[in-house]
């Protein structure tokens, strides 16, 4: 875990990078939290931490009933299931606040709820949706006015503004462009973003990563692609392996990659994923692997421009010294992926030996 005084600073100012990383027992009320609960926060002289759920309820700590800490860190909760089971079958359909009403849910709670995880409105997300869905018919050469009102438009010049909005084009201008799926996907290190076409995976970071909406904005600029809320075969792989490896049943991953990059920086990724799971090697390594030993700061700019965490491996580069350096993730949740391969590769070797 981190240090006490780390996690204290994270539990008081609810930091989401901590989320997965310890737990929180309030010895007062004799529950357990997660880093990012919203309870008032009890004095410092009354919390102790765990690594794990387990740990927690161990010692005798009952799980909080406002952060539920025993779920994945940012699940969808209970409420709002049958609106996002509502999207999925009928993504065309538009809902409405009198709508969310119907269905007994608060339209302030629902928008803050997708503001939160998606960083839009609800309505944003609807709209964002059927205007990829209405992409990719057209794509596949649908008349566009019939697509516009198939998808709930009320005027063909609401779509078009709407459309050019979304893609920057007409829909005439579109045919030849990629189609991204953007969702999340969560770990048991906080929920992660990805985003992929039908034939490869561009983006895969930490929701809370500085630097992740300036990678989406550098995605759709260098392939051209327009970026839209949903899924794919290839997101659902990559859910899938990402969950396996976090169980320490995945040691390698057969997602196909393609993240916008320069063609140093492919280099150094390619680097990245040669080195084997469960070993660590410095910048100057790196560089050497390239044939350019003195070009250690380039490939430590490289390794932060990273946009597939833990599938390209920049965890696993260390300073010269083997401590910890930069990670876009945080160096806790460096430390803990490099813990999870070690223990995971000791594990294999044990087993090879038997």
């Amino acid at each position: 875990m981190p240090t006490e005084r780390e996690m204290l600073a994270a539990f008081l100012c609810r930091d989401a990078a901590y989320d997965g990383l310890f737990f929180t027992g309030v010895r007062t009320t004799g529950i357990f939290c997660r880093p990012t609960c919203s309870a008032r926060k009890p004095k410092p002289e009354n919390v102790e931490f765990f690594p794990s759920t387990g740990d927690a309820l161990g010692a005798g700590y009952r799980p909080c009933l406002r952060c539920h800490p025993m779920e994945p860190s940012g699940h969808t909760p209970d409420w709002l299931h049958p609106l996002l089971t509502r999207i999925e079958e009928t993504p065309l359909a538009r809902v409405r606040d009198r709508d969310l009403v119907t269905l007994g849910l608060d339209p302030g709670r629902v928008r803050r709820w997708f503001q939160r995880n998606h960083g839009m409105t609800f309505h944003a997300y609807q709209r964002a949706r059927r205007l990829g869905c209405a992409f990719e018919e057209i794509q596949e050469g649908r008349n566009v006015t019939t697509t516009a009102f198939d998808h709930g438009f009320e005027s063909l010049s609401g779509f078009h503004s709407a459309f050019a909005r979304f893609t920057g084009a007409s829909p005439t201008q579109t045919k030849d462009r990629l189609l991204i799926h953007v969702t999340r996907i969560l770990t048991p290190l906080g929920p992660m973003m990805a985003a992929a076409s039908e034939t490869a995976l561009h983006l895969l970071e930490f929701t809370d990563r500085r630097m992740l909406e300036t990678q989406l904005e550098r995605l759709g600029r260098r392939t051209g692609a327009v970026l839209a809320p949903g899924t794919n075969a290839l997101l659902e792989q990559t859910q899938t392996e990402l969950a396996e490896y976090f169980d320490g049943d995945r040691t390698a991953f057969t997602i196909p990659l393609s993240p916008a990059a320069t063609a140093f920086q492919t280099t150094a990724w390619l680097a990245l994923q040669a080195i084997p799971f469960g070993e660590t090697r410095s910048y100057a390594d790196q560089a050497s692997m390239l044939g350019r030993p003195t070009a250690v700061r380039a490939v430590a700019r490289a390794n932060g421009d990273n946009p597939i965490a833990i599938i390209v491996p920049c965890h696993r580069v260390v300073g010269s010294d083997g401590k910890l350096t930069g990670y876009g993730g945080g160096l806790h949740r460096k430390q803990f992926l490099l813990d999870l391969e070690r223990r995971v590769a000791g594990k294999d070797v044990q087993l090879s030996m038997l």
